[in-house]
């Protein structure tokens, strides 16, 4: 039985035939370090306010729904990531 891939698939596919994935050295070490990130950026102890149009709301909530995410995770993951640079 042949299994058809999308585009994003055959990329991923080609990358790790095309050896361009390489393996982690202490893979625990890693997973605790990007674990303890996780945890310390994602601890939400405030609650904020704001008003924005309809328009925008809806917006958010469609690029949630994109993600598979609430649409305050969404909010609050764009804040942050454009406060570290990222966007």
């Amino acid at each position: 039985m042949k299994i058809k891939l999308d585009k994003e698939e055959m990329d991923l596919l080609d990358s790790i035939e095309n050896g361009e994935w390489k393996p982690i050295l202490n893979s625990s070490q890693e997973i605790k370090k990007y674990q303890d990130y996780a945890k310390q950026n994602l601890l939400k102890d405030k609650r904020i306010n704001i008003r924005i149009t309809s328009n925008d709301l809806e917006l958010l909530k469609i690029g949630a729904l994109r993600e598979g995410i609430p649409y305050q995770t969404y909010i609050s993951s764009i804040l942050h990531k454009f406060i570290n640079g990222y966007l």
